[in-house]
Parts: structure tokens; sequence; C-alpha cells
């Protein structure tokens, strides 16, 4: 399958459509598109248009689209259509996808929308799903799934099942539960299709199913379901009684997001945003780094200022404090990045001590290894006297060994204080380090050189 590319003609001849009110034609274009497809037109469109091929294509089809266009984007289309218009789309989605819409519309307005949900047992699933923190795992579950009774034969099972199947999406499991709704386990196919008819389920069902809590988070449920390869998993309640699923396409879009929030912690963005917002919401989230940042800058300016007398002595040393500000804060953002990433999949283990000497001799070794290289250069390219060359030396050593424990332990220590460990990264980690380095570096040559 060719993958799908969106073109000037392409949008063109949709807007023509639209605006000569040709429906037929417009349904036949869109007709062979898949609704991520769609989605992806409809943000090339103005909302106007948006709304008008969201009301012309069918409901089902309609239904995936919205789930496909970003937040800030269906919040507009949203706030052009009817409250019966969102139930009617609502009432096509699986309960996951439909807390996902619902959510993010005003109290007042969802209200009048689960109103008008004619399916009765559907609203109440929405209402339910709604009473759980977006980012834990009931608020990621659906309610649509199969179960069947552990003292059931089999034939009843499959005639149970083949109603429940009706609903769902996609089938992965088949959940066993007791006559109070707690699950015993999972039930195999092949067992099922292989075993009498009269044979009950509790003799064949297998008692070992991974699950996890309504309130275990959003990041616990990801971890599972990746280390475990599961492509779904139950949701109990507190007292083990089967409440509902999380399918790997709703992982995937927590391990997505995860993946940007640390990416922007990174590179020294507060807030979570997109390139299309405005410019006030994206001076917010930029700014309070930036400042860290000049701060930090004008750390260093006093710290040189301080040793104007020396530079006046070995104006040479001048010459090097880029190159310790920028080894700092790489060494730094390595380390971090390394333990960052290790903590967020939960790779990381063994006491703090034994990853910090690691980090220590990772240091020495990388460190001398640079120092080496600047001690020829600094000597034969720069013409510095073998003491300055020295200097820098020790200087690059401490500093690269100084900013690998930094990066280390800062993230396991925000960690361990309840912190997104990402914010140690990008702008805090070279902030600090460049600072230290060129503290370091002055004390070391202070020491050497003797002014």
């Amino acid at each position: 399958m060719a993958t799908f590319k969106i073109t000037d003609a392409l949008i063109e001849q949709i807007q023509q459509l639209i605006e000569e009110k040709k429906n037929k034609e417009l349904t036949t274009l869109l007709s062979d598109l898949h609704y991520a497809d769609i989605a992806e037109v409809i943000h090339e469109l103005d909302i106007e248009e948006g709304v008008y091929i969201i009301r012309l294509i069918d409901a089902q089809k309609t239904s995936d689209v919205l789930t496909e266009l970003d937040d800030d984007y269906r919040d507009k289309i949203l706030e052009h259509l009817s409250a019966k218009e969102i139930a009617d789309e609502i009432l096509e989605l699986d309960t996951d996808d439909a807390v996902d819409i619902i959510s993010e519309l005003p109290e007042e307005r969802k209200t009048e929308v689960i109103s008008y949900i004619e399916d009765v047992e559907h609203a109440k699933d929405i209402v339910d799903l709604l009473r759980y923190d977006e980012h834990t795992a009931g608020g990621l579950m659906a309610k649509e799934l199969v179960k069947v009774n552990e003292n059931w034969n089999v034939l009843k099972c499959v005639k149970e099942m083949r109603e429940q199947a009706a609903n769902v999406t996609r089938v992965h499991s088949i959940y066993v539960v007791d006559d109070n709704d707690v699950l015993k386990g999972r039930l195999s196919l092949k067992d099922l299709l292989t075993t009498s008819t009269r044979s009950e389920v509790k003799d064949i069902y297998i008692p070992k199913v991974d699950y996890v809590y309504v309130t275990d988070t959003a990041e616990e449920v990801a971890h599972i379901m990746s280390k475990y390869d599961l492509e779904a998993i139950p949701v109990v309640d507190e007292m083990k009684r089967l409440v509902g699923r999380i399918t790997i396409d709703d992982v995937v879009d927590v391990i997505k997001e995860e993946a940007e929030k640390d990416y922007q912690l990174a590179a020294g963005i507060t807030h979570d945003v997109e390139a299309d917002d405005s410019v006030w919401k994206l001076t917010k989230a930029r700014l309070p780094w930036l400042l860290i940042g000049m701060f930090g800058g004008l750390g260093a300016a006093s710290i040189i200022n301080g040793f104007q007398d020396t530079m006046n002595i070995y104006p040479i040393l001048l010459i090097f404090i880029p190159l310790i500000q920028a080894t700092a804060g790489n060494v730094g953002v390595q380390s971090s990045a390394i333990v960052v990433q290790g903590l967020a999949n939960n790779s990381i283990d063994g006491e703090i001590i034994k990853r910090l000497l690691k980090e220590f001799l990772l240091g020495l070794i990388n460190g001398g290894t640079i120092a080496g290289i600047v001690i020829l250069v600094s000597h034969f390219a720069f013409k510095a006297e073998y003491l300055v060359s020295i200097t820098v030396a020790i200087a690059l050593v401490t500093v690269i060994v100084n900013a690998a424990v930094i990066g280390t332990f800062i993230p396991i220590l925000l960690h361990k204080r309840g912190i997104d460990p990402a914010v140690a990264t990008g702008p805090f980690i070279t902030t600090s380090n460049d600072v230290l380095g060129i503290l370091i570096y002055f004390f070391i040559a202070k020491l050497i050189l003797g002014f």
C-alpha cells in the first residue's frame, strides 16, 4: 500500500468541491481515503471547511477522524457542532475514545452531549470512565471487552461471546470471571475450540493473567505491556473485579506523549506546546529556562571578571574557556540523558554509589583521552607554555568527571523525590556545569600557575 501524501492540487480540489457544494463528488473522493488520511487533509483546511467534511461523511468514519485530529483543532471543530451531532459521533466510538473527546468539553456541554447518547449503557460506561484521572489505567481503559463466567459450559460460553464481540472492535483476549466479576484468568481460543461443549470454563481456563489496577499510572501500564509484549491488558478495581481493558494503541499514545514531554523538558521548554501555538504561550514555555541560562552565564562572567589580573598575566587561558564550557555541558547532558532514559524504562537498578563510581571512571577515561589531545594541540598549535598545557589538561579531566557525576546524580535525586528527571537535562545541567567548569578551571590554574 502506497503512503498517502497531501498535494496542493488535492487540497485545492477539495476546497473547490466544498465551495460548489458538490457533495456526491466530494464523498466519492474521500471514500477511498483512510480516516487518518482524512484527518490529515482536514488539518490543511480552515475550520469551516473541516466542519463541512465532518458533517458530510458517514458517522462511523467521522468518529474515527475526530480521534485522529490534534486536540486544539478538534476542540475548534466541536465548537461548531451541536450537542446532538457530537453525541451521534460518540455513539460510534469505543468508550475510551469517546471519553477522550467528551472530557475536553466544558461541563455544561459535556452533560448535554451525554444526555443525547441514545445507547443508555454506552452513556453509563462513559460517565463511569470520566471519574478516573486521564493519566491512570482507569483513564486509559475501555469498557468494551469479552468476558465469560467460570461456571459456564463451553456451549453457553460461545453464545455469550458472540453477543459481546458485536460491541468490541477487536477481540484480543477472553477474560474469565467468577459470579462477583472477580478476574480469575484468561481463556485460550484454541482450548475453547478443541474442548467438548459440555466442559466447564473453570476446567480449561488459564489462571495466569497479567493485569493492572485502575489507580496504576499510565507509565506503569506502558512499562508492563512493553515488558511482556502485550496487545491488551485487563484492568481491575481494588477488589480485583474486572472493569475494563487497555489496548496497545492507547499505550503507544502514552509513550509518544511522554517522549514528547521529556524531549521538550530536555530542551528547556516547561509546558506542552505545539509549533502553531500563540507567541505568548510559546514565550511562557521557553522563557523560564532561558532566564536560568542567563543567570548562569552572568555567574560564569562574574567568575571570569574576578580573575582579570590573571588574564593579564596568562591571556592564553581565555582561549580555552569555550572548550571547558562546551565539554562540561556536553558530558553533563550525555550522562543525564542516559540516566533519564534508564529511569523512564525502569532499566536502572542497583545502588547510586555504584552508578556514580561507574560514571566517575568513565569520566576519567574520556577526560584523559581528551586531555592528551589538548596538551598536544595547545602546546604545538597555540604555542602554550608546558605548564599552561598541563593546567588545561588537568582542568578538563576534573571538569569532565564533575559533569558526569552531576549529570548522573541530579536526575536520580529528582526521581527519588517524585520530580520528573527530564527537567535535569538540557539547560539545567548545561548551565550548572558551565558555571562549575569555569570555577574549577581557574581554581586549578591558580594552584598550578601560582598567581
